[in-house]
C-alpha cells in the first residue's frame, strides 16, 4: 500500500507530498500525490521555536521530502495534512 491511499479509521488520508521547491519568499511549492500542485506560506513559522533556523535561506533551500512531508536536516517538518489543507492551490 502506497501513502496516497492509505487509510486510517475508515477514512482516507490527505494526499502525501511528492515534490517540493523551496522558493525565495520562504514560501513551498508542493506537488501533491494526486497531482495538485499549491503553495504554502512558511512566514508565519519562521519566528517559532525550532524552524528559526530556517529564516537562514540557505537553510530553508534544504527542504526534502520524506516520508510523505516535507523535513529540513535538523528534522524540522510539518505535518502532511498541514501542509495540504492550508497551502493554497496554484493555476
Amino acid at each position: 500500500m502506497t501513502l496516497d491511499n492509505e487509510i486510517i479509521y475508515g477514512k482516507p488520508l490527505n494526499p502525501r507530498v511528492a515534490a517540493v521547491v523551496p522558493n525565495d519568499d520562504y514560501t513551498l511549492t508542493l506537488t501533491f500525490m494526486n497531482g495538485e500542485v499549491k503553495r504554502y506560506d512558511m512566514n508565519p513559522l519562521l519566528d517559532k521555536g525550532i524552524f528559526r533556523e530556517l529564516q537562514n535561506i540557505g537553510y530553508f533551500r534544504c527542504a526534502r521530502i520524506a516520508y510523505g512531508t516535507v523535513e529540513w536536516p535538523h528534522e524540522q517538518d510539518i505535518c502532511p495534512d498541514t501542509l495540504y489543507l492550508y497551502s493554497v492551490p496554484l493555476e
